[in-house]
């Protein structure tokens, strides 16, 4: 279980929340799972994740707030964490706006998974 990559899962759709999670652990990838930006923060603290997947619309924070304070970290392993945004209103924002915040990538909604898990690979290889 020590060699599985480590995902954060901050999505506030339970369906998307477990499509994500199952699609993900039978890739063999270790899956937490948090509902908005604040958890998300919690959860970077006591853990260490080789990605994030941050959902954009989510309750308490959204995340690309979460993902310019996860950038402002003094720890530079956790503030240079991947971070991949997953959102349904990608034309919302132009691709400056995410690199801005410090996203590495997108992925919009509705989620294609073998997108997803390529991405995925992609950082975390």
């Amino acid at each position: 279980m020590a060699n599985f990559k480590k995902v954060l899962v901050a999505e506030d759709s339970s369906v998307i929340q477990n499509l994500t999670k199952k699609v993900l652990q039978f890739q063999n990838y270790d899956i937490d799972s948090v509902k908005n930006g604040e958890e998300v923060l919690k959860a970077i603290e006591t853990n260490e994740y080789d990605i994030i997947l941050m959902d954009i619309g989510m309750p308490k924070m959204d995340g690309m707030e979460c993902t310019r304070q996860i950038r402002a970290l003094a720890d530079k392993q956790k503030a240079n964490i991947p971070i991949v945004a997953i959102t349904g209103n990608a034309k919302n924002y132009s691709e400056e706006e995410f690199n801005n915040a410090g996203i590495n990538e997108y992925i919009q909604k509705p989620i294609n998974f073998d997108h997803l898990v390529e991405v995925v690979k992609k950082f975390t290889s």
